[in-house]
């Protein structure tokens, strides 16, 4: 059956050919649209619409058996429903008075199309938003430890001015020390030799006298 036919076959319940054909491209339309943009779109007993994303892959030309490397791509896929599943294999029967998809509960259809498309919208900026908080998250985190960083060599350049400070008076007093003790020796050497001389001629005198 293609889409002629199918028009025909809906014309009947519908009114005319002419609103069958606009009926069913309108269908068409929202459906290729809305997998497009990337929403699922489900009938109840009928089957899912989607947008699935294939990563790139190497695959073989049938003919000449070269291997080929295919691209990223993104394809739509349709998964049937579960009524649908059970009327093709036949453990279920057509109904012949009714319609073979399950009709949808009362007060689904009250937001029509534009509640989906509105709902869609709603879901995008949400996940944007939340996507530009984290960036701006990230960003005043990378500013914090910057300015901590900053903090911390600010304060350990003191500590080697001081340490160099200290070196320096260790130094100096290191040199004075050594200055005092090469003086002291001097100064006290010729001291001890008089004295021993005074002793050596008290001694001699006592000894004539």
């Amino acid at each position: 059956m293609n889409k002629a036919q199918l028009v025909e076959a809906i014309a009947d319940k519908v009114g005319g050919r002419q609103q069958a054909a606009d009926a069913v491209d309108a269908v068409l339309d929202a459906i290729v649209r809305a997998t497009v943009a990337g929403d699922r779109v489900s009938v109840t007993g009928f089957g899912s619409f989607e947008k699935v994303d294939r990563p790139a892959r190497y695959a073989r030309n049938p003919q000449t058996g070269e291997r080929v490397r295919v691209k990223k791509t993104s394809v739509p896929r349709f998964r049937a429903g579960q009524g649908f599943k059970d009327l093709v294999s036949g453990s279920k029967k057509l109904p012949k008075n009714d319609v073979a998809v399950k009709k949808a509960p009362k007060g689904s259809l009250t937001g029509g199309a534009s509640a989906t498309v509105k709902k869609a919208a709603a879901k995008r900026a949400t996940t944007k938003a939340a996507a530009a908080k984290k960036t701006t998250a990230k960003k005043t985190t990378a500013k914090k430890t910057t300015a901590t960083a900053k903090k911390t060599t600010a304060k350990k350049a003191p500590a080697k001015k001081t340490t160099a400070t200290a070196k320096s008076t260790a130094a100096k007093k290191t040199t004075a020390k050594k200055a005092t003790a090469k003086k002291a020796p001097a100064k006290k050497a010729p001291a001890k030799k008089s004295t021993a001389r005074t002793t050596t001629a008290k001694k001699a005198t006592a000894r004539k006298r």
